[in-house]
Formats: structure tokens, sequence, C-alpha cells
């Protein structure tokens, strides 16, 4: 049984810090105030990938035309920010591979000191992934997601990746290259009221992260880039932690697991900025106020490539939808009564142990 319903309201942290924030960029003077111009006069910077640099989780946007989900709030826009650097924020939100290479690779050229990178998620299909897993276990298929998911992690992903990388290298020649990979999201407790994932799912999806992370690093490393793997950095902050880096069941739902400004500034920001190799000017509470004051000059560069970044497609988690007829239909051939949350937990847990044990069974043959 679920014990609660996880929808966070961010706004009076966001004002507290967006407070914070601004007080301190009045104490940097008039250079970093609100209005100045936001890109720090330093070496190139462009940031790619997909929703886990773009943002998404932050809540907070800029208004760049786009439904990229670009944040302030993100490690690219803190970790310029606290280095010195000049940003170019390409990371889009539902990019995969292919959207990587065909939107965001423009911005690099031979004058490009740093590129960060975090993509393959999207090709693995991990919302998809989570859309099925969060279903009770007598209306899905979990494992048959994360299967499908394991085996183009294994066998389609790195080939992909390998393309891109040495697309990257062709282009910025002379860039540090970071590679970023992606932190397990659960703890092996489900705390959201209207979400179903088990232990066992749970930790398989944990485990084709750390799959997604393992290819990844490998190929990067096949590359000369550098990977930072955000893993150990999250552990203890996961979904239905007590301290949440990341966002579980969220209002709007495309908010949901994914990292929030914690989980930005403490987990993600913490691995990336050493990373880059360079002394931080800034601490990081003057990091996240110069980003703040970096929105508007963010969103008229990113602006530029509105059009182009309009042809990704986001990729979104779905959360279950009892009252769908998809979902009646699975009720009536389980026999659960959608009228009682008894009836349909005790049937997830029955059918959840079922799976479990047709898998194993599957495993030994």
């Amino acid at each position: 049984m679920k014990s609660r319903s996880h929808t966070p309201d961010p706004a009076p942290s966001r004002r507290r810090a967006l407070g914070a924030g601004l007080s301190v960029v009045a104490g940097l003077g008039a250079a970093l105030a609100l209005g100045s111009p936001a890109v720090a006069a330093g070496a190139s910077y462009v940031a790619l990938g997909d929703s886990y640099s773009s943002g998404t989780g932050t809540r907070t946007y800029l208004s760049d035309g786009t439904s990229c989900q670009r944040s302030v709030y993100a490690y690219p826009s803190l970790d310029a920010s606290a280095l010195g650097l000049s940003l170019t924020f390409r990371a889009c939100s539902g990019a995969t591979v292919a959207d990587v290479t065909s939107t965001q690779l423009s911005a690099l050229s031979t004058a490009t000191a740093y590129v960060t990178i975090s993509v393959g998620g999207n090709d693995a299909g991990f919302s998809s992934v989570l859309t099925t897993c969060a279903q009770p276990s007598w209306a899905s298929n979990c494992n048959g997601a994360v299967d499908k998911a394991q085996s183009l992690i294994t066998s389609t992903i790195p080939g992909r990746l390998a393309t891109l990388y040495s697309s990257i290298k062709a282009k910025a020649p002379n860039a540090r290259v970071v590679v970023v990979g992606y932190p397990r999201i659960f703890n092996g407790e489900d705390c959201n009221a209207l979400t179903w994932f088990s232990p066992t799912e749970e930790s398989r999806l944990n485990a084709t992260a750390d799959l997604l992370n393992s290819k990844t690093a490998t190929a990067a490393a096949n590359a000369g880039f550098t990977f930072v793997n955000p893993t150990s950095t999250f552990i203890g902050h996961a979904v239905c932690d007590s301290v949440e880096w990341l966002n579980g069941l969220s209002s709007p739902v495309s908010e949901s697991y994914h990292p929030n400004i914690a989980g930005h500034r403490d987990g993600y920001a913490a691995v990336t900025k050493p990373a880059f190799g360079l002394t931080a000017t800034l601490t990081a509470t003057q990091a996240e106020a110069k980003a703040v004051a970096s929105a508007d000059s963010l969103a008229r560069d990113a602006s530029r490539y509105a059009a182009v970044d309009r042809s990704i497609t986001p990729e979104r988690f779905v959360a279950p939808d009892l009252h769908s007829p998809a979902m009646r239909a699975a009720a009536a051939r389980a026999g659960v009564d959608l009228s009682s949350r008894a009836s349909i937990d005790a049937a997830d847990r029955v059918w959840s142990a079922r799976q479990d044990a047709e898998r194993r069974e599957a495993a030994h043959r």
C-alpha cells in the first residue's frame, strides 16, 4: 500500500533560493545584476544532451520558444557561472542521440573549449519503461519493458554513442568533453499513492541505469572523453528518501523522475564541475545567483535555435490512469474491483510475485 502522494510544491523553496540568489547578486556588483549580460566572457562551453542536462525537474525554465525545459538551475548553467565560462545551452528535453546529432552539434567549433553531454536514456525508452512499470502489475509487463531497454543498451546504443562521440571530436577537436551519466532513481520503496513500483521493479530499473552508465563510460573512454558517474552522489537522495534530489510522481507530471534544484546543485554540479579541470571563481551560492541572473541572456541565445529545437519530441512519463478503457479491461480480466484500493493493491502484489517467478524461471532455462 502506498502511503502518500508525492506532489512537491517547490514554490516556497524556489522563492527562498531566488531571494538568496538576488542578495548575492547585489553583493557581486552591477556586473551580475538582474538584466545584465548572462554569459561570462570566458572560454566557450557547449552543453549538449537530454532532459537530465537541460534541467527538467527544476520547475523553472527559460522562455526560449521551445519545450526543451532549459533551466538556470541545471548543472550546465551552474558550472558555467562558477567557472566563468561562456555557455551555449543546447541540451533539450526528449533528445535522443539522433536529435543531438541533427540539432545540437552545429553549436560546436574549433573554438569550443568545453563540452558536456548526457544522452542515451531516451534511446533506451526510459520514459515509456517508467510509464509501464508504474502501473499495477495486473495491467502491465514491467519485466518485458525493462528487458527491451536493457537489450537496446547492450546491442544498439553503444554504436550510436561511438558515432556521436566521433562527430563531437571532429567538430570540437580542441574541447575537453565530459560525458555525464544517470543516477539511480529509486530506493526500493514506493511512497507515491498513484504508482505501483514493486521493490523488484525498482531494483531492475536502477540496474538498467547502471547498465547504461557502464556502456556509456566505455564509449566515452574509447573516444578519449571523461565520464562522470553521479550514482554515488545521489545515494540517500532518491525518490522517497527523506531528502529527495529526484522527483517522484509530480504535478505537473512532466517533472516526474528528474533531478530537482538540489539534485542539480548538490548532486550533478558537485561531480561535473571538477571534471572541467578548472578552479571555481565563485561559491555554490554565488554561482547560483549568477545563474539566476543569466536567464534572459541564455533565453535570447537559445531562441536562435528554436525552430530546430521544436523538431524534438519531449519524452514524458505518463501517470497510471485507473479510469482508462485499457485499465478497466485489464481490471476485468484480473478480477480487480477498481472501486476498492485494497482489491487493486492485493492483485498487484499477486501479479508482481507471479511475474517475478516467471522471470526467474525463464532465466534458469
